[in-house]
């Protein structure tokens, strides 16, 4: 990881920010960000981007760290996605968020982790959203990259740990990670929409993943009745 002092200092405090939960078809995005006025007593902690560290780790660390600095989370639900996405792309919904969370910290300089393949495009998103004047370092693998971003990269991911914890209580079921890629999720949905006749709540139908899946049942149960 390079560490912040092998680039410009910002004169006075900064933030990073960064986001968890962009992919998955369950639950809520959350992006988090961190102000601080240096960052070596985060980088003590031994933060990096959070996907490299366990569980275990990535909580010791989230409760040191909000000890420590001033930080900010936002959530958007399955259902505000959904809205959202009717009328701007993920990466647009994102740079708003990001923005947020960078208005309320008061920083003058943010470094956040590029959502959009064009980080440079990514980063006039969020700059055009934002109220005031701030410098905006949009960059890939930022959360690996500044420390700053690794801190808030911590925050968002334990933050949505929890919340999804909550939501598999709340629907009496380990629906493993909510990513379209892991086999238990989507047995989960399909078994949820065969006995329900529609899909869980906190799902994202806007997601491409709902349409094949629903089609595929379709057609399961087409070809049954044809038998």
């Amino acid at each position: 990881m390079q560490k912040l002092e092998d680039f410009a200092l910002p004169d006075g405090p900064f933030c990073g920010v960064d986001e968890a939960g962009r992919g998955p078809v369950i639950g809520p995005i959350v992006v988090a960000g961190v102000l601080v006025d240096d960052d070596r007593a985060i980088r003590s902690l031994g933060v990096k981007d959070s996907k490299k560290l366990t569980p275990a780790r990535r909580e010791a660390i989230r409760k040191e760290l909000v000890g420590m600095v001033k930080y900010e989370v936002v959530t958007a639900s399955a259902a505000d996605i959904d809205t959202l996405r009717q009328s701007m792309t993920m990466n647009v919904m994102e740079s708003k968020l990001f923005a947020t969370v960078i208005e309320r910290l008061g920083a003058k300089v943010a470094y956040v982790d590029a959502a959009d393949t064009d980080e440079e495009l990514f980063g006039r998103y969020v700059a055009s959203e934002l109220k005031s004047n701030v410098r905006i370092i949009s960059k890939h693998g930022a959360d690996d990259t500044y420390p700053v971003v690794s801190a808030a990269s911590i925050i968002a991911k334990t933050k949505r740990d929890a919340m999804i914890e909550r939501i598999k209580k709340e629907l009496g079921s380990d629906f493993g990670s909510g990513y379209p890629s892991d086999p238990k999720t989507i047995n989960f949905l399909k078994a949820w929409y065969t006995e329900h006749g529609d899909l869980p709540p906190h799902t994202r139908r806007s997601w491409k993943t709902v349409d094949r899946i629903i089609s595929e049942l379709a057609i399961t149960k087409l070809d049954r009745f044809e038998g």
